[in-house]
């Protein structure tokens, strides 16, 4: 254990600090695909039961109009979150008699390009900018990526828990924002540690070993063919992360340089304000209609497609990259994640609390800058593990020299553990943090158990990977329908429903101006001030 995380736990092992570690919060989005009773995409608009895509706050639509997105509200304890998550998917379930919610993160039997419709907000400017920005992500990376789903994790510890360890480490408040200041370098340095680790989060929770040859549209793939339908790597733990996922030539150079928020920002900007040839090309209208929102490398940050995101609350009209300049980091958004095929909500409560110990581990050690050429071995060591993850002889790059990912990966639980303990004592549970810890060590040492072990020898039992999908998927869709909310809960989920639309209806009728100045306003707007 470094000197600065045995110094941190005992710091917040103390009886009158160790309440700090109740108050951080919790939040989890999860996408999933609406399909027909046969697995087919849906083909259908946003059902209208559930509200408006553009307003609704825990029912939205990603990419594609079937990919829906429901997002729990922050709670100080993942149980809470996972709870309301359950019941979104239960009210979703109850207004959609005709179509099921699809249980894996890459997407079973696609229709053709010209089939997949973009998401749909309205016609107000900032529903069109939504609804542009997505046809811009379809002529970049194409409308098959817009149908994969994940997880995605939030996650926080309270300001006054970074107050105190700021005071205990000699920083002054004098200096104006310096508490903020540190608070934002401290997610920074947490994102840092999760690039150093977040291998094994791909070997414990990857679960898209193989996907449908319909995905791939045609395109070269050096996978391995299952079946008719179905292509797979044999050790692979989540192709959906691998460079088969949402990726791009535009993005293959980008790797904004997380040593400092404000380095951060400067790339992402430089991106977001750079053009690219092939983009420009095209350009931002056919035919009079809007087809992207810029030519530049990224439309916009929330293009670039990492693994982990700094990120803040953003207020009306402004744009992320503001919002961190401006107040700085206040939580961080973990986005690597596959949809677990086995859990009805996509995830369980023992890999929350193993986020929690993890991400915890990451904030309180010590997290050294991170070299170009360090970055290069860290996105290595990430890529054979989504491709070969549970290879037995599969080895990682360490300080240069090349170690067993199981000894590694054993190792790092056994630097958790202590997080896992402290957590346990704060919570006053009988050690549900350690247990989640010992389910993982089960999967290091017996590969069989992971996910992804798991998935591939259910299809290859039944021979593809959409009748897999299917078969999860009406499971769930069984178990949710059988047990409806109660009607108190429901009229709630109603009135928000309602609520949403009418809330889209009055932007639609104020909005002012011309879309073309809409976006020529958000393009412009000063990022950063004088930040």
């Amino acid at each position: 254990m470094s000197n600065q995380l045995q110094r941190r736990l005992a710091l917040l092992d103390d009886d009158d600090h160790r309440a700090l570690l109740g108050q951080g919060l919790r939040g989890i989005e999860r996408e999933t695909l609406r399909v027909d009773r046969q697995g087919r995409l849906a083909r259908t608009p946003h059902p209208v039961k559930l509200g408006s895509a553009l307003t609704h706050p825990l029912i939205t639509t990603d990419y594609a109009e079937a990919l829906l997105e429901f997002i729990t509200p922050a709670e100080h304890d993942i149980s809470l979150a996972l709870n309301r998550l359950d019941a979104i998917h239960r009210y979703a379930h109850s207004r959609m008699p005709d179509e099921i919610l699809w249980s894996v993160s890459m997407p079973g039997e696609l229709p053709s390009e010209e089939e997949i419709e973009i998401a749909w907000y309205g016609k107000s400017n900032i529903g069109m900018l939504k609804h542009v920005y997505r046809r811009g992500l379809a002529l970049r990376y194409g409308k098959a990526m817009q149908c994969i789903s994940g997880i995605h994790y939030n996650y926080s510890l309270p300001e006054k828990l970074w107050q105190l360890v700021a005071a205990s480490e000699g920083i002054v408040e004098e200096r104006r924002n310096a508490l903020r200041d540190f608070q934002s370098e401290s997610y920074i340095a947490t994102i840092r540690n999760f690039r150093r680790y977040s291998w094994l989060l791909m070997y414990l929770f990857g679960a898209t070993p193989a996907l449908t040859r319909s995905f791939l549209r045609g395109g070269a793939h050096g996978l391995e063919t299952l079946s008719d339908d179905t292509l797979y790597l044999p050790y692979a733990t989540s192709l959906r992360m691998s460079d088969l996922g949402y990726q791009n030539d535009a993005q293959a150079g980008l790797r904004p340089h997380e040593n400092s928020l404000e380095s951060y920002v400067t790339s992402l900007m430089g991106a977001v304000n750079t053009p690219y040839a092939p983009y420009a090309e095209i350009g931002t209208k056919k035919d009079g209609e809007w087809v992207q929102l810029s030519t530049n490398v990224l439309q916009i940050e929330n293009e670039y497609y990492s693994t982990i995101r700094p990120k803040r609350v953003i207020r009306t009209g402004e744009r992320p990259v503001q919002a961190l300049c401006n107040r700085g980091v206040q939580y961080i958004e973990v986005r690597c994640l596959d949809v677990d095929p086995f859990e009805p909500v996509g995830i369980s409560l023992e890999t929350g609390r193993f986020l929690d110990a993890f991400l915890l581990f990451c904030a309180l050690e010590e997290s050294p800058l991170i070299s170009a050429h360090e970055g290069q071995i860290h996105a290595r060591n990430f890529a054979r593990t989504v491709k070969e993850g549970r290879r037995p002889d599969l080895t990682l790059t360490r300080d240069g020299v090349e170690v067993p990912l199981k000894d590694w990966a054993l190792e790092l639980i056994e630097r958790i553990r202590p997080v896992a303990e402290l957590l346990d004592v704060e919570h006053n549970e009988s050690g549900v943090h350690a247990s989640a810890l010992g389910l993982q060590k089960a999967r290091i040492d017996n590969p069989a158990l992971t996910p992804s072990a798991r998935v591939l020898e259910e299809i290859r039992a039944l021979g593809s990977a959409a009748a897999f999908g299917l078969r999860q998927s009406e499971l769930h869709a069984a178990s949710f329908r059988e047990s409806p909310l109660m009607p108190a809960e429901e009229a709630l989920f109603d009135e928000m429903a309602a609520n949403s639309l009418a809330e889209q209806a009055t932007i639609e009728a104020t909005d002012t101006g011309s879309f073309d100045d809409f976006v020529a306003a958000y393009n412009s707007s000063t990022l950063c001030g004088n930040h």
